[in-house]
């Protein structure tokens, strides 16, 4: 195997800064990567060649003319298919959109261009975000790179398996209710939710618009925040965007140090629903920042037992106002155009067959909770616990500097396992809901592999709203304690797996 495409990100980058390599070259292998392994994987739906090798090119021409370029310049990534990106397919995963090329590139998207980043493609998703496993995609499951019978989590789970599969060294994801946490804790890679308006939602299909964020995805902390810092700021085409500085990540990423941080650990996201091997590689994780002179607390959130609940309803009702936009008139497959019916029947009719069993239940549902009769005892009401959540919170980081907890309450489960039990597939998000609920930040860093599977383990932090630097220092303190305990980061175990074979 080509060794660019074990190389961590910001050491690309640097390569690439110093003539070392090229981006066309860096380029070249992960495109070469793709190739060799996304059958088996099917973690990207679109490859973008050509205009990725233009873009390298583009880089390394800039370079050779020594002008000075950003750490990420030249580097590689994949781009979750709910981003438009002018040119190429967004698809959200689902049918109503198969040939869908919109005429405008996203913020976020565009953050990465200016940036020099070259975007190899887009990687596959659960329709219009709503998953946890990615099978509810129109175009077919992702797999695991630990173990291909697996889930890759979801719905981001295109994006977290094209670093697993070091098909990509980078990628970007959404979170609703964990979309980039949970595929990050089961395939051993960091996945971080900004505050709810620290990156812009410009071009980022809508979900849920109060709970959706865009965030980084990646292999270290470091490569994680250098990509944070690019992707995150004010944006006035976004209502909701925050117009503050973008929080220090990169320097909070170095540190690696938690002397004299109050960690609080939360009772409630614990106990029975987490598998063994879970909660065991939560506690050493625990102790060993114990150990690196942080103060470990107990906080209690007694309301996040009623985080899913609400989220269930809270989500759906947004899903059903967003999702009323693919009606087959403006855009998106039409079905039944063919004289024979009225407008009305064609959109019923393109909304069936476009849309897959867990968009039309979610819809549903939520146009359920927002009608007439109902409204005040399902969504309001939804709506009050959140407030409740908020609370929760709020008294927590009185008592903590960052709150942590497992990432999900499993390692990841077999293809095909869940898929027609939507409460047992609901359960993966349920440490990583009542922080969408609440805006505030939180990310996923690997800690391991459980003892009875021998599949990733993801730690979870959770910080108070524009207090990203506190996730990135404890995140930095706990890849560097496990990476002293292993010998060498976790993701090269895919390597050694991979060679065996």
């Amino acid at each position: 195997m080509n060794p660019l495409i074990h190389t961590p990100a910001v050491e690309l980058g640097r390569m690439i800064a110093t003539g070392e390599t090229c981006s066309e070259e860096v380029v070249q292998a992960h495109l070469d990567r793709i190739g060799a392994v996304d059958s088996d994987i099917n973690a990207f739906l679109y490859v973008d060649t050509e205009r990725a090798l233009a873009q390298a090119r583009a880089v390394d021409a800039r370079v050779a003319a020594g002008e000075r370029l950003g750490p990420l310049a030249g580097v590689p990534i994949g781009v979750k298919d709910a981003f438009t990106y002018m040119g190429a397919p967004t698809t959200c995963g689902s049918a109503m959109l198969r040939d869908w090329r919109p005429p405008y590139t996203s913020t976020v998207v565009q953050h990465l261009l200016d940036a020099g980043l070259v975007i190899l493609g887009k990687t596959n998703m659960d329709e219009f975000a709503m998953g946890s496993s990615t099978e509810n995609s129109a175009f077919g499951p992702t797999h695991n790179p630990w173990d291909l019978t697996r889930i890759p989590g979801g719905s981001g789970g295109g994006s977290s398996a094209a670093l697993a599969a070091f098909e990509a060294p980078l990628a970007i994801g959404s979170d609703t209710g964990g979309s980039i946490r949970q595929p990050a804790s089961v395939t051993g890679t960091v996945g971080v939710k900004p505050t709810y308006g620290g990156c812009s939602r410009y071009g980022l299909v809508a979900t849920a618009s109060s709970l959706d964020q865009a965030g980084p995805c990646a292999r270290s902390v470091m490569d994680a925040a250098l990509l944070h810092q690019v992707m995150a700021g004010y944006d006035p085409k976004d209502s909701t965007s925050i117009d503050q500085p973008v929080p220090g990540v990169v320097e909070a990423a170095g540190r690696r140090d938690v002397k004299g941080m109050r960690i609080g650990v939360v009772t409630d996201l614990g106990g029975e629903g987490y598998a063994p091997g879970v909660t065991q590689r939560f506690n050493e994780t625990v102790e060993l920042l114990a150990g690196a002179d942080a103060e470990i607390v107990e906080v209690s959130c007694p309301y996040f037992r009623y985080a899913l609940p609400a989220y269930y309803l809270i989500m759906p009702s947004e899903v059903s106002s967003n999702l009323a936009r693919f009606d087959a008139m403006r855009y998106g497959l039409r079905v039944g155009d063919d004289g024979s019916h009225s407008a009305e029947q064609v959109m019923k009719l393109s909304r069936g067959a476009n849309f897959g069993p867990e968009v039309i239940r979610r819809v549903i549902l939520g146009t359920y909770a927002l009608s007439s009769g109902y409204y005040d005892a399902y969504y309001g009401s939804a709506q009050k616990v959140r407030t409740l959540i908020i609370r929760d919170f709020s008294r927590a980081f009185e008592q903590a500097d960052v709150l942590v907890s497992p990432a999900t309450p499993t390692t990841a489960f077999k293809l095909g396992e869940r898929v027609d039990d939507p409460m047992a597939m609901y359960q993966a998000d349920l440490a990583t809901i009542p922080t969408n609920l609440a805006g505030n930040t939180a990310a996923s860093f690997p800690v391991g592999l459980a003892p009875e599977d021998g599949l990733p383990v993801g730690f979870q932090v959770m910080a108070p709203p524009m207090r990203e630097d506190r996730v990135y220092q404890v995140g930095s303190a706990v890849e560097a304690l496990w990476e002293d305990t292993w010998g060498a980061p976790l993701w090269t175990q895919l390597v050694t797996r991979e060679d065996a074979r």
